[in-house]
């Protein structure tokens, strides 16, 4: 199956500076190297994952397990049938949105409507963030495809403005 679309953009810039140089240079990034499959790096997402914030909490400011294994998937180059198992994942709603997040820092703008529309309305409870506060998988959907920032760190779409308007 071919390569999920994408925008185009090298993948050191996907990602704010700090933290791309921060995944980079972690001791847990340089671990992933040894997982050659993609159902290594999700069974890593089902095992470590429990929050899909950029940053680890609390005193150490690294980068996190989620966004390290994120980082992890932008090198593999992911294909259709492989975002369609992220994404429909039953096992983790972690795996789900690290899908969601690879879309959205990689996927072709004129594409991620397709991507993100079937989950709008999905009520899958989750909690994205570390504070235990609990959303549906579709308000998160929904927030990531429209907001300009995750977590503090910009997302939006360099030169351009994105609304539902421009998916429909």
């Amino acid at each position: 199956m071919s390569e999920i679309a994408t925008s185009g953009r090298a993948i050191d810039t996907l990602l704010e500076k700090v933290l791309c140089m921060n995944i980079l240079s972690s001791d847990y990034f340089k671990e992933l190297y040894k997982m050659k499959t993609f159902h290594e790096v999700v069974d890593e997402i089902y095992n470590q994952v429990d929050h899909v914030e950029p940053w680890m909490t609390g005193n150490c400011r690294g980068p996190s397990t989620a966004f390290c294994l994120l980082y992890k998937f932008f090198t593999m180059k992911l294909t259709v049938k492989q975002m369609y198992n992220l994404l429909k994942h039953p096992d983790s709603p972690y795996i789900r949105a690290i899908g969601f997040l690879y879309l959205r820092y990689l996927g072709d703008p004129k594409t991620l409507w397709n991507w993100f529309e079937p989950y709008v309305k999905d009520d899958e409870e989750f909690s994205p963030g570390s504070n235990g506060r609990k959303t549906t998988m579709g308000l998160y959907v929904r927030d990531l495809l429209l907001g300009q920032l995750w977590f503090h760190m910009e997302v939006a779409f360099r030169g351009q403005h994105i609304s539902v308007n421009n998916f429909v």
